[in-house]
């Protein structure tokens, strides 16, 4: 901790010492006010109606008799809604989901598809009017079917960011050389996201500016986006969204958000839209399913020689998304030999999106229980076998690393679990009716930063305020970006105000891809170091302060070409009932080498609530879809389930010495490694267990009681 002086006052650096969340008590007394009950004069409420068809053409919407009902004020459709653009290139220089376009034609793609916006006075007359509106169809037959080795794959042209397809070697022959195979194919159900907060946005006209009031993880691609969509000059635009529920990937542009636009210019009157949870489970993408084959080859000693990867997901017939499952042994583990390809299928189906560790999370669970395969098969310990395969640079690119900590990890992760005293025989821990077993998994997430601006003004009373156009998805990036800002002007922390969530700031990173505290921090620390020196040059600060922004783009742009991730070591301890098929993890220890950890209390809780996420995924969550209907079975959180708080164990997370030296704080990124390998550290536990391989997740009670458990000599699969 370093230690600065101000004037005559001492201040200890803030920048990884514990601080309680600045906002924290506004959320608890219920003063920090959420998209949803912000009010404004003369607010109108929408409603939206779905589809209750999965593929089709819709006939007629007949809107007279809900027109007389009481207080309704309009009913928009493909009928009369106003036209809005879509050719055009969207954040990170992805495509738009064409989803956003709501009322545009008379197609239905898929269940649940957006086919009308009731407006009333009142939510309970927008609801009630909305279930009366009648719409009918030309029903078409519709394919919702996922499987590996549908005649309707094939490989996308790229994947965002990444690629579709990575080849070296000849696989075939290495594997043919392999003393020892593992050919498996693993599977992951569709997932989602489940905020606690719905997504809500409300939509106003201000002398002839749009303002939207919305729950986003980031105000200014909302705000370039419905520019775009509605072909407004930017500038003309603002969102704010200053408080969020959680997000996980699904708080971007959505259909309520341009429905309240397109009602609040229909009426010139505020409207605001709130997605109820059922319309969150076809409106505000999700996991796909995946289907994944891992084929690994290795001499005796456990050296990979052979490496293959393929994952298959699902996308909808109107929008094109990848989740690159494939991608991650492209980091973790080299090979003579090194294959990964994502490939996906179109269905009738809403389209998939980003949700906590798109890719890393569904792959690490197929590649890390196939690790465990190998290591058994090769009678060699699992971490032991890692540290064998460890590469000295990307194993594809070729590059080198910022820096790669795995192996502490796990060597501080076993050491805290006990792992040497583990029994590596399968089948043989008992307490009574239950088996007990323990397991491992490696984590890693990329660690990337993204061009962003800020703003920071040195007020005329001593204090100092951060503008900057961040987003608090629950993560605690206002109270960290805090910390930042009191380091690197050198004063008290509460010396300093970060505003954030509002697009007039100007353009900077989302919350998303981990990426959103080192962009920001970048921008923020920028800014304040030249405020400080025009300072240090004197003169007396006027009424409106001394501001000075900042703009990284040159900065990012300029960073040598490295393979920059976080890393991590999960370790699981489960008790599988024999009787019942439960399986109940009794603890887990998560090891990160994740950058220089601004604050410790909200980092931990972030890397406690992947793992927390982990169980459900292994143990819980699974949307089904209903193949007759296209529709889910259960679409609400009665039916669709995740881990409450009985569920939860003694969960430890901590992290070892890791700055990263390319950034001006040291930050990585934690919001997403948490996550991943923790479903694999699970499923590699109840294998320890029971003797039985899970390939297939989640490992519910009937598919251990189906699967049964082992002698304790080798194992099943499941």
């Amino acid at each position: 901790m370093t230690t600065v002086t101000t004037g005559t006052t001492t201040v200890k650096g803030a920048v990884g010492v514990a601080h309680t969340r600045v906002e924290g008590r506004d959320k608890v007394t219920g003063a920090a006010r959420y998209a949803g009950e912000i009010p404004f004069a003369e607010l109108a409420h929408g409603w939206l109606v779905l589809s209750t068809v999965t593929r089709g053409r819709i006939r007629s919407v007949e809107t007279a008799p809900v027109l007389g009902m009481p207080g309704v004020l309009t009913v928009l459709h493909h009928g009369n809604a106003p036209r809005v653009e879509t050719d055009y290139i969207g954040l990170l220089g992805n495509l738009p989901d064409p989803t956003a376009a709501v009322f545009q034609h008379d197609r239905v793609p898929h269940m649940g598809w957006p086919v009308a916006l009731v407006v009333a006075e009142t939510s309970e007359q927008a609801r009630e009017a909305a279930e009366a509106l009648v719409v009918r169809y030309d029903e078409e037959p519709h394919d919702v079917a996922f499987f590996e080795g549908h005649p309707g794959t094939y490989t996308p042209a790229d994947v965002p960011h990444a690629q579709a397809v990575a080849e070296k070697g000849d696989l075939e022959s290495e594997l043919a050389l392999s003393a020892v195979v593992v050919d498996a194919e693993y599977t992951t159900p569709e997932e989602h996201h489940s905020p606690m907060e719905p997504h809500a946005a409300t939509a106003r006209w201000d002398s002839g500016r749009l303002e939207v009031v919305d729950s986003n993880q980031g105000s200014t691609w909302v705000a370039e986006e419905l520019a775009k969509l509605f072909s407004l000059d930017p500038a003309s635009v603002r969102v704010r969204s200053e408080h969020v529920g959680g997000g996980f990937g699904s708080k971007g542009v959505r259909p309520h958000q341009v429905a309240a636009v397109m009602a609040a210019t229909a009426l010139q009157r505020p409207v605001r839209v709130v997605l109820t949870r059922r319309q969150m489970f076809s409106l505000v993408g999700y996991r796909s399913p995946t289907a994944q084959r891992i084929r690994l080859g290795a001499d005796a000693d456990g050296r990979l020689r052979a490496l293959e990867h393929r994952s298959l997901n699902l996308t909808s017939t109107v929008h094109e998304f990848v989740e690159p499952s494939a991608g991650v042994g492209r980091v973790l583990y080299d090979a003579e030999a090194h294959h990964t390809a994502n490939r996906v299928v179109r269905l009738d189906v809403p389209t998939p999106t980003w949700m906590r560790a798109p890719g890393e999370a569904p792959g690490s669970f197929a590649l890390e229980s196939a690790l465990d395969e190998l290591a058994e098969r090769c009678g060699i310990d699992p971490i032991a076998l890692r540290a064998r395969n460890e590469p000295e640079t990307g194993p594809v690119s070729g590059l080198p690393f910022s820096s790669r900590n795995l192996l502490a990890c796990f060597h501080e992760g076993a050491r805290r679990f006990g792992w040497a005293d583990r029994d590596p025989r399968p089948g043989l821990r008992r307490e009574g009716r239950r088996l007990l077993g323990t397991g491992t998994a490696a984590a890693f997430f990329p660690a990337g930063a993204a061009p962003s601006t800020a703003a920071v003004t040195a007020e005329a009373d001593g204090t100092f305020t951060v503008r900057i156009t961040a987003a608090d998805i629950g993560t605690g990036a206002r109270t960290a970006l805090t910390l930042i800002a009191a380091d690197a002007l050198e004063v008290a922390p509460d010396r300093v105000r970060v505003r954030i969530g509002d697009s007039d700031f100007g353009p900077a990173m989302i919350a998303g891809g981990s990426m959103g505290t080192r962009s920001w921090a970048w921008a923020v620390t920028a800014a304040a170091g030249d405020l400080r020196e025009q300072l240090a040059l004197g003169g007396a600060i006027p009424p409106e302060g001394i501001t000075v922004r900042s703009d990284t783009s040159a900065a990012i742009a300029a960073l040598a070409h490295k393979e920059r991730h976080s890393f991590g070591a999960q370790f699981a301890e489960v008790a599988v009932d024999v009787t019942t098929g439960e399986v109940r993890v009794r603890r887990m220890l998560g090891i990160f080498a994740a950058g220089r950890i601004v604050n410790p209390l909200t980092a931990h809780g972030q890397l406690v609530g992947g793992m927390t996420w982990g169980i459900s995924m292994a143990l819980h969550e699974e949307a089904v879809r209903d193949q007759a209907s296209g529709g889910h079975v259960g679409a609400d959180l009665a039916g669709y389930h995740f881990a409450a708080h009985a569920d939860v164990p003694h969960i430890e997370a901590d992290w070892v010495d890791d700055p990263d030296e390319d950034d001006p704080v040291g930050i990585k990124g934690i919001g997403e490694i948490g996550i991943v390998g923790a479903a694999a550290a699970i499923a590699n536990a109840v294998w320890h267990a029971t003797g039985v391989r899970h390939r297939s997740l989640p490992i519910r009670p009937d598919r251990v009681l189906l699967a049964g458990t082992g002698t304790g000599t080798g194992a099943r699969d499941a």
